[in-house]
């Protein structure tokens, strides 16, 4: 049974509320696999495994809250269009990769592009949504 520390091996599907598919394991060769309680999912995705054991296959509707939270205008920047180049060029619906001071990289998509200014969003693209989320434990140690 799944409890907080437990070695999880499960496929996932995402979609959003209108049905559409955000993402799924089932087209990777390999199905994810996660530790209870070591970040790879927030604690609203964690609750719906506790309690799960092999072979289980369940479904879950999350609030936005409980999945990647409320979109965040703190996390909306703006830039200037010189600071982009023929690599990362400043497209609407574009996801580019921005370094932070640390070295390691934050995704962001521009939502817009307007004379010399870029408007990029660093929320998560689900941020906001509900969720349904589809589960099939393979195995739990």
């Amino acid at each position: 049974m799944i409890q907080q520390g437990s070695t999880v091996e499960l496929h996932f599907v995402l979609k959003l509320s209108d049905g559409s598919i955000a993402e799924s394991t089932y087209n990777y060769p390999k199905p994810a696999q996660l530790v209870m309680g070591d970040g790879s999912l927030t604690e609203g995705f964690e609750t719906c495994l506790l309690g799960l054991k092999t072979g289980d296959k369940s479904q879950f509707e999350l609030t936005a809250e409980q999945a990647f939270g409320q979109s965040n205008p703190d996390n909306i920047k703006y830039f200037e269009r010189s600071k982009f180049g023929d690599e990362a060029p400043a497209e609407e619906g574009s996801i580019i990769a921005f370094a932070q001071p640390d070295g390691s990289e934050i995704p962001g998509i521009v939502r817009e592009v307007t004379g010399d200014s870029v408007t990029v969003d660093f929320n998560h693209p689900l941020a906001g949504q509900t969720v349904i989320f589809e589960v099939e434990i393979l195995a739990v140690n």
